[in-house]
Formats: structure tokens, C-alpha cells, sequence
């Protein structure tokens, strides 16, 4: 009982950082600049931190939330608005 409630916790957040990641990345660059890619990256990083974490019972339900947190930030720093942005800050 207790790996299943954990698996469906980690599916839940990394359904939840998805979403949001699709929904910023949406309001920032629209639909015809969506980073298709890096959702597709996303998706299939947030499968594998999900199957760890079924098959590995050591592992604890933080560690994987913030493991998936930090990958969802790297998605995001290397998409077209934000290297955007950067290059404005910069210049």
C-alpha cells in the first residue's frame, strides 16, 4: 500500500510540473512557438522518474519530486523565451 500511495503522489507532482510547464511556456510563446521538444523531454524524463521510483522503495517521495522540479527548470531555461529574455538582460 505504501509504494502504491507513493508511486501515485510522484505521478500526480509530475503530472502537476508538466502541466505548468505547458501552460507558462503557452502564455510566453504561444502556439505556433511551442517547445514541442522539450514537452516531449519532459514527458518522458517524468516516465522514468516515475518507474524508479516503482522499482526503487528506497528511494523517498522528496527526492524524486525535486529531482523532476530541477529537470523541469532545465527544460525550461533552454527554450526560445527564455534564452530570449536572456539575451535582452545581457545585451
Amino acid at each position: 500500500m505504501k509504494k502504491t500511495l507513493g508511486t501515485l503522489m510522484t505521478v500526480a507532482a509530475v503530472i502537476l510540473l508538466t502541466a505548468t510547464f505547458g501552460f507558462a511556456e503557452y502564455a510566453a510563446a504561444g502556439a505556433t512557438n511551442f517547445p514541442y521538444f522539450q514537452m516531449g523531454c519532459l514527458i518522458i524524463g517524468g516516465l522514468i522518474m516515475v518507474s524508479l521510483k516503482r522499482k526503487y522503495e528506497k528511494m523517498y517521495l522528496g527526492e524524486v519530486v525535486t529531482i523532476f522540479a530541477l529537470y523541469t527548470i532545465l527544460m525550461a531555461l533552454f527554450t526560445n523565451p527564455v534564452i530570449e529574455t536572456v539575451k535582452t538582460i545581457v545585451s
